[in-house]
């Protein structure tokens, strides 16, 4: 495990999320180091996504406070949010890439909104970006339908870290992959996240993922979290939970 920094990069507080009178999260707190790899494991349907989500913005908390670097970001404005979010790179479950863009064009989508590039700088950075992550340089004209599941999923990331982001998050990103292409995303989201320095979040329900990168777990359930701590430490645990998750791992 790799020794936590003592800068939180986020820091969560008393965070509760219901939609109508359906309790998701109560009373969460959290701290993220810098440069630390967070595991977030747990049942459908126990919160994880919904927690990613008010981490950068997408839904905001019933109550609590999250804060990015210092910055609040719950019920910020407009403005001071997209600021914020530029520190985050970001891969949806389902890659969630641009049906009618190219590759090249998915990979710098964000990128091209803010800097002023040409066209062929523009390709040429999707192209270094691509070939760091041991992509062919042959799919940067393909479109999203070409490409294998585990193909989109490279290509996600490549989108995720374009920016040069401080914080990764992954919404289970070898859901729907065969165990072989889910090691490789596992490696280059290990690689990537040391390569680049960068802090990360990963939700997922594979956990020979979580043993392979992550520096600490968290587990949620009844709304709560309900159990933290390395890896490591899963396998002597007494929690049912954990110990149901590692019997199907």
């Amino acid at each position: 495990m790799k020794k936590k920094s003592k800068n939180k990069i986020i820091k969560v507080r008393n965070l509760t999320k219901s939609f109508d009178n359906n309790l998701i999260l109560n009373n969460i707190n959290l701290d993220l180091f810098e440069k630390e790899s967070l595991a977030i494991i747990g049942k459908s349907g126990s919160g994880k996504s919904v927690l990613l989500k008010c981490i950068i913005g997408l839904l905001t908390p019933n109550k609590g406070s999250i804060k990015i670097d210092g910055r609040e970001i719950v019920n910020s404005s407009s403005k001071d949010k997209e600021k914020i979010l530029l520190d985050f790179g970001v891969t949806f479950q389902n890659g969630a890439l641009f049906d009618s863009l190219s590759v090249w064009e998915n990979i710098v989508f964000r990128t091209i909104k803010f800097k002023k590039l040409s066209k062929n700088d523009a390709k040429n950075l999707a192209l270094s970006i691509i070939l760091n992550l041991g992509l062919d340089k042959n799919i940067l004209n393909l479109y999203p339908s070409e490409l294998s599941g585990g193909m989109q999923k490279r290509v996600a990331i490549a989108r995720a870290i374009c920016d040069k982001p401080k914080i990764l998050l992954f919404d289970e990103p070898t859901s729907g992959l065969d165990p072989i292409t889910g090691s490789i995303i596992d490696d280059l989201i290990k690689n990537t996240v040391s390569r680049l320095g960068v802090t990360a979040i990963t939700i997922t329900h594979d956990m020979s993922s979580v043993f392979k990168f992550a520096d600490r777990v968290i587990l949620i359930n009844n709304n709560q979290i309900e159990w933290v701590g390395e890896p490591k430490k899963m396998n002597n645990s007494k929690n049912q939970t954990i110990k149901n998750f590692l019997k199907n791992k």
